[in-house]
């Protein structure tokens, strides 16, 4: 089969894009969302004269005699927008480092900004990925403190902004996530969570981490207090380059991230950084296996 390019016919016809999406989707033949029956379903075929004609793309299941599509079970389900078009936004929102905002894909794909936005909502949920392996080697932990732009007090202590702690691990993956209150307990927890014991963890000196972190192989400090940045092998330079390309997105491509939003645009960056090593288009399908069982309606992103 072949993979998403930008110039592939799918982003421009709706047949091409069913078809692709049920390769990519069911490699050994139509799987019914219903019984989970595998096989021997067929394809609904209207008669032209017909007055209500069958729909392009359902499949009745051959053992609990249902009708499904390709969308079905899926972040597409219940959607109105064409196929194609969700292909598009989902290769865009891949291939753009920093994000592209609901306005741009408004205008790329001529869809309502209502429409875009919610595109948006449902491909970053799609994004999320599950917990892997725990980070292993050399992780680097620090927090950050996104909002509007504010007179006064930046960082640590800062009002009206929403704390964003984050590890990564050297040469590897990010887990990044909002916490209500950057505390040692809160930290640590997210730390223990998802982090191998046998890592060793570079922090800055913020006092939360001191003495919290003895049950990992080591705690290596930099003293950003005294103006050290780097010691040798420890320093925060790289969870601090992830936070670079997320404010840089949220400033620059977002503007303005709402608080109880800001989990999914983290699932965004996080994703990206993790495939940063793929093409987009190798990126842009690894996305798409993150559509199933992921169903998203508009009152829960509104209201979530």
């Amino acid at each position: 089969m072949k993979t998403i390019g930008f110039s592939a016919p799918y982003f421009t016809d709706e047949d091409a894009a069913r078809d692709y999406l049920e390769k990519f989707r069911w490699p050994n033949g139509p799987v019914c969302p219903h019984c989970g029956a595998v096989g021997g379903h067929w394809r609904k075929r209207g008669k032209a004269e017909s007055k209500n004609p069958t729909r392009k793309g359902v499949w009745k299941c051959s053992k609990c005699r249902e009708e499904f599509s390709v969308t079905v079970g899926t972040v597409f389900e219940g959607s109105h927008i064409p196929l194609h078009k969700w292909l598009l936004a989902f290769y865009l929102m891949c291939a753009s480092k920093k994000g592209i905002s609901a306005h741009q894909l408004h205008r790329m794909l001529d869809v309502t900004y209502k429409s875009a936005w919610f595109m948006a909502h449902r491909i970053r949920h799609a994004m999320d990925q599950k917990p892997g392996s725990p980070l292993s080697g050399t992780v680097e932990a620090d927090e950050t403190y996104i909002g509007g732009k504010a007179h006064g007090k930046r960082g640590r202590g800062a009002e009206n902004k929403t704390p964003v702690f984050a590890l990564v691990e050297r040469n590897g993956r990010v887990v990044s996530r909002p916490v209500k209150r950057v505390t040692g307990a809160n930290l640590r927890a997210i730390i223990v969570e998802n982090v191998d014991k046998s890592a060793k963890i570079m922090t800055d000196d913020f006092a939360a981490y001191t003495g919290r972190l003895k049950d990992f192989s080591g705690h290596g400090v930099i003293s950003h207090s005294k103006k050290e940045y780097v010691n040798g092998d420890i320093h925060t330079n790289t969870v601090e380059g992830y936070f670079s390309i997320l404010k840089r997105g949220i400033i620059g491509v977002y503007h303005h991230v709402d608080s109880k939003h800001l989990h999914r645009y983290l699932s965004e960056f996080n994703f990206r950084y993790n495939e940063r090593k793929v093409t987009d288009a190798k990126r842009s399908e690894a996305a798409l296996t993150g559509i199933e069982g992921k169903r998203l309606m508009y009152r829960d992103s509104s209201l979530a």
